[in-house]
């Protein structure tokens, strides 16, 4: 296959459950500390510091009868239809998730067989040149799900790969931790297509980079923060503070980075599509990248945020963004044939990546 074959977007999909969780309704929870001690403050105080810090109003919990793989059919039949492609024409299916499906009254993480296959399954695949695989890669997982797709199209191997993003963050999270507000669900897929150009389109550069030295478990499995929880389920567990250093010590440089290796300035981006954990830490990481420009611009110009009403819901925030995005449903911004769009992502490992992407 010749350089002047490119992966470009040509669908997307997503599936937003329509459970709403506000944060009035943690007003009756019972928080405690990483000491197992019951936070002093009264829960209107913590929920109106969170809501301030995070900007967080609401999330959206899967459905009681719904798993994470659901989810991600859901949003891969409306890729497929996005993209008018016929199913049986898909080469790869790329799963990116944490942990499996979690059903709502057993939280034991399912992934045998693997999502990708259920998902293959659900869409009634025939074809068994279409390869079904997960890639668990902490939040990062879509975007990293992107350049592997970029791979296979760039070697020739892929013509047309289904990349999703889907997690259900609301079955693993401790509801005596105040983290747990944080955590949402959903999923996004993206479809990518080999397309022949002139001129370079569609994936044009990318970065990762993975630290484990001293921040492998910044985000790991652990008890309850509550003492006299009734078992020894794991939940999710995440240092904060730690996360918020390495992420705005890593995350920006590495932006520039893949906007550098293409020849560009971030003057040439038109939106930024970031994971969304914390809106303060998104616009502290993207003033970081403008000033590693010299420049000192407002990050909400370029950075469409959705987390007010969506909350975090990991691997599904990116393609969810960019499917809202390309459907005219994020006021204020829109993106045009020739745009640059960044697409990047911290979490879990930890891992870190961005990838530089041109509007056909």
């Amino acid at each position: 296959m010749p350089d002047t074959y490119y992966s470009v977007i040509k669908g997307t999909g997503k599936y937003i459950p329509s459970k709403v969780i506000k944060n009035k309704d943690f007003l009756n929870a019972q928080f405690y500390n990483t000491d197992g001690k019951k936070l002093a403050k009264t829960n209107e105080e913590i929920i109106r510091k969170f809501q301030e810090i995070t900007e967080i109003a609401e999330r959206r919990y899967i459905e009681d009868d719904y798993v994470t793989s659901d989810m991600a059919f859901f949003a891969a039949e409306e890729a497929l239809k996005s993209a008018l492609l016929d199913k049986e024409k898909l080469d790869y299916i790329i799963v990116a998730h944490n942990f499996g499906d979690v059903l709502k009254d057993n939280q034991k993480s399912d992934m045998v067989p693997s999502l990708a296959s259920r998902v293959k399954y659900k869409l009634q695949i025939k074809n068994p040149d279409c390869i079904a695989y997960d890639l668990p890669f902490g939040c990062p997982g879509l975007v990293q799900g992107l350049i592997q797709g970029d791979y296979y199209i760039k070697s020739g191997d892929a013509k047309n790969i289904l990349v999703i993003g889907a997690e259900t963050l609301s079955r693993v999270s401790d509801p005596h931790d105040i983290d747990s507000m944080i955590y949402s669900d959903g999923a996004g897929a993206i479809i990518l297509q080999s397309q022949e150009s002139d001129s370079p389109v569609g994936i044009l550069t990318h970065k990762t980079r993975t630290d484990t030295l001293n921040e492998a478990m910044l985000l790991r499995m652990d008890l309850s923060y509550n003492p006299d929880y009734k078992d020894d389920t794991l939940f999710m567990k995440m240092n904060g503070r730690k996360l918020y250093e390495y992420a705005l010590n890593t995350v920006p440089s590495l932006v520039k980075a893949t906007i550098d290796k293409a020849g560009l300035d971030i003057r040439d981006i038109k939106k930024v599509l970031i994971h969304q954990a914390n809106a303060k830490m998104d616009d502290a990481i993207l003033h970081r990248v403008f000033k590693l420009y010299g420049m000192q611009e407002d990050p909400r110009e370029i950075m469409p945020i959705t987390i007010s009403k969506l909350g975090n819901n990991s691997v599904a925030t990116v393609p969810i963004l960019l499917d809202m995005l390309l459907c005219g449903e994020i006021e204020r911004h829109h993106i045009n044939s020739g745009d640059h769009v960044i697409f990047a992502s911290v979490g879990a490992g930890m891992n870190v990546n961005a990838v530089l992407y041109r509007f056909p």
